[in-house]
């Protein structure tokens, strides 16, 4: 379990505290004076070696430093001596909440001497983290003043933390107005330069080291902020298109933005580290995450430590899955205490329709939606028919000697859009049809364009194409019909989504839920179109995060009972496994998805907000989880934040977590696992077992009833799983398990990797 990154010890950290200001008694300040004056040559030097690094430590036995000044002074005992001669403060982040430890500068050879100090457990090299709603509410179910949408609810009084790329306070969907005031036990802060807060964004704070303020200047956290618990807005669109009331899934719920991110779009783990921990101390409820680093390690995770503290105070943490799909075992943020959420599309398109002369019809989109196009047919041409691949894609140049005046251009290649577009309206082009390759197959963006333009995919430029070669004058036109939704595929997964299994952790199904993350409308620091309109679509699981975040704030209101497990548990034994058209869901090329593209299936609030049943876990529950994963006592015990003797604490396997899904690996002998559900649906119930067995596996569950006669009682099953023999070549098989009850289906997926 060596940490290849750190450079001293194989470990990790604990918990974090802001920043503080630089704090020198006046000897220290005259101390550092006289060397600065004295050796400013060699202090600039050695400034020039200088490197952020995180330190993690592990507090003396006995001393719990619950005074913040006396933790701090134990930071500063690890630097070097001449730390506090620089030019520029060393101590950069101090950790209380969700780490024992520090950000500091130092050099290589600091670091080393600081390995030799009791309490030093590891010094890591700071590391950049990437970044990863008009109609979303609808397609979700959620109903003004029914369900979870009830006038007592939209998510009022719950606090949701961002920690993002910053904020646009004086945009309209953080407007204060009808929102209630805080609740009393909120302590943040509000570090806005010339506006203040209000009772919608109640707290903004900057870490970001490359910014000096709280402002989204790389136009990432105002989207996720307004998706996740905007106030209403009416008139929203993007273009004119999609037109209607942008609202977030918690339209009361109070929001605080932490920045970690400047206009480089990346964010350092230290900073991520210090954002989460001053969440914690403000008292969030919930803490939305659009970034993440890849799989690591959970001990070697910031956001996996400082979401593991944050569950400790009962604060739910929903991340993003990652953009790196549709490559298996993609995933970020694969702790189990995590929600993991991966995106899908929507059912809405802003649709533009190649009409061809032969009267078919093939679907396509494009955000230009020209109102005077004509609708009679025009010359059509495939400028690749001649054999210059260039010319085929319409590069720069290529159309110069091909005759395309008054045509509409069949190009190759759906990217580049507005390069293409415009040498076809170079040329006399009257409009552009872009065609996918075939590794992008059915995956088509609705994009400004230069001119009258439609995407279509593979599989419809083959059409197009094949229709070219057998007329003499082929013929089409595109017809604008522009927003369209209903759309009986959704949801999709969408093509970028990371995929599990889940590399840190096999044993726990990642991810957990999908939710929407296609061309999703939200609020945006600058109006795209030169409008007062101040909203944009974009795609990622960075847009389908703040979505489960949201919906978790209204859960959260309408059961402040129940624990961060419980609310991911309700979230995922009642997602949905079929699309609107009532199919299974699909990936964007219409392949049936699997559990490691969907995990639980898609989300549904309504039914969350009555699962019937659900799988709690309680924050010490995890550590045999995390002993039997291999860690050590102190790469757990930096996870937990107190000592941990794994040899005392009996370990278990992955699956043995009472997690809802189960992921093994099966081989010839039959295993075993157990887990505890809580009744939270009707006091009196019965619940029967459901088994839709993975293929060539036998699953017998006992016992085979289980009878609640009250409410918060908990019963315990068992699962066994063993080969049936049926070896059909697969390397995985997948299934679920259903407890059923009156007016209840508790599901929970299961994943089986044969050995």
């Amino acid at each position: 379990m060596e940490n290849k990154r750190c450079k001293i010890l194989p470990t990790i950290l604990l918990v974090i505290l802001h920043i503080l200001p630089s704090m020198f008694s006046s000897s220290q300040a005259t101390t550092k004076s006289a060397i600065h004056s004295s050796n400013s040559d060699a202090i600039e030097k050695e400034e020039s070696n200088l490197e952020t690094y995180l330190v993690l430590l592990q507090k003396p036995e006995g001393n719990d430093f619950s005074k913040s000044k006396d933790l701090y002074s134990w930071y500063q005992s690890f630097l070097p001596e001449n730390a506090f001669s620089s030019n520029q403060p060393r101590l950069i982040h101090s950790y209380r909440h969700v780490a024992t430890g520090f950000a500091a500068k130092l050099t290589a050879g600091e670091v080393k001497a600081m390995a030799a100090k009791k309490g030093f457990v590891s010094a890591c090299p700071r590391r950049l983290v990437p970044l990863h709603t008009t109609h979303s509410p609808s397609f979700l179910g959620l109903q003004q003043n029914i369900g979870l949408w009830n006038s007592s609810n939209y998510g009022k009084g719950v606090i949701v933390g961002l920690i993002d790329s910053g904020i646009t306070p004086d945009h309209p969907s953080f407007s204060g107005k009808g929102m209630p005031p805080p609740p009393a036990k909120w302590k943040g802060k509000c570090e806005l330069n010339g506006t203040s807060c209000n009772n919608k964004l109640i707290g903004a704070r900057n870490f970001a080291t490359d910014s000096n303020n709280t402002l989204d200047e790389y136009q990432h956290g105002t989207h996720t902020a307004g998706t996740a618990a905007g106030s209403p807005v009416q008139g929203a669109n993007y273009f004119g298109q999609a037109n209607g009331t942008a609202i977030g899934m918690a339209p009361l719920a109070h929001l605080a933005m932490y920045k970690v991110s400047g206009r480089a779009g990346n964010a350092g783990d230290s900073e991520i580290l210090a954002a989460m921990d001053a969440a914690v101390e403000d008292g969030v409820d919930v803490l939305s995450l659009s970034l993440g680093i890849g799989s690591h390690p959970f001990y070697d995770d910031v956001i996996a430590l400082g979401a593991y503290a944050a569950i400790q105070k009962g604060i739910f943490v929903s991340c993003s899955a990652g953009n790196s799909g549709p490559d298996n075992s993609s995933l970020s943020n694969e702790a189990p205490w995590i929600l993991t959420v991966g995106a899908s599309t929507i059912d809405r398109a802003i649709r533009a329709t190649v009409l061809l002369g032969n009267n078919t019809e093939l679907n396509g989109e494009s955000l230009y939606q020209p109102e005077d196009f004509p609708s009679t047919l025009l010359p059509l041409v495939y400028t690749g028919a001649n054999g210059n691949p260039s010319s085929a894609y319409c590069g720069t140049g290529s159309l110069a000697n091909v005759d395309v005046k008054g045509k509409i251009v069949l190009c190759e290649g759906g990217y580049g859009a507005l390069e293409k577009g415009q040498e076809v309206k170079r040329n006399g082009g009257i409009a552009m049809i872009l065609m996918n390759e075939e590794s992008d197959g059915f995956v088509t963006t609705a994009d400004l364009q230069v001119l009258p333009a439609s995407h279509v995919s593979y599989m419809a430029g083959l059409a197009i194409k094949a229709y070219i070669e057998s007329t003499s004058s082929p013929m089409a036109t595109i017809l604008f019909k522009g927003t369209v939704t209903g759309l009986p595929e959704a949801p999709q997964v969408a093509e970028f989504s990371s995929r599990g299994p889940s590399f840190a952790s096999p044993g726990i199904l990642k991810p957990d839920i999908i939710g929407p993350g296609v061309r999703i409308l939200a609020a945006w620091p600058v109006s795209e179109d030169n409008t007062t309109n101040k909203f944009a679509m974009i795609s990622g699981t960075s847009m389908s995060c703040p979505h489960l975040s949201g919906i978790a704030a209204l859960l959260k209101n309408a059961h402040p009972d129940w624990s961060p497990a419980a609310i991911k548990s309700a979230i995922m034994t009642t997602a949905n496994l079929v699309d609107h058209g009532g199919n299974p869901i699909s990936d964007e090329q219409f392949v049936t998805a699997t559990i490691f593209d969907i995990g639980a299936g898609h989300v549904n609030p309504s039914r969350a907000n009555d699962p019937g049943l659900i799988y709690d876990i309680q924050p010490d529950d995890y550590i045999p989880y995390l002993c039997g994963l291999g860690y050590s006592d102190k790469q757990v015990g930096l996870i937990v934040q107190h000592g941990v003797n794994c040899s005392n604490d009996s370990s278990i396997p992955e699956a043995q977590l009472n997690y809802p899904s189960f992921s093994i690996r099966l081989g010839s002998t039959p295993q075993t696992y157990t887990r505890t559900v809580t009744n939270v649906g009707q006091p009196n119930s019965a619940y029967t077992p459901q088994v839709f067995a993975p293929e060539g596996v036998n699953v017998k569950v006992t016992p085979d009833k289980i009878n609640f006669s009250g409410m918060n009682q908990k019963a315990t099953y068992s699962v066994t799983f063993s080969k049936n023999g049926y070896n059909y070549g697969a390397p995985f098989a997948q299934g679920y398990l259903n407890w059923v009850a009156d007016g209840y289906i508790v599901r929970i997926p299961i994943a089986v990797i044969f050995e």
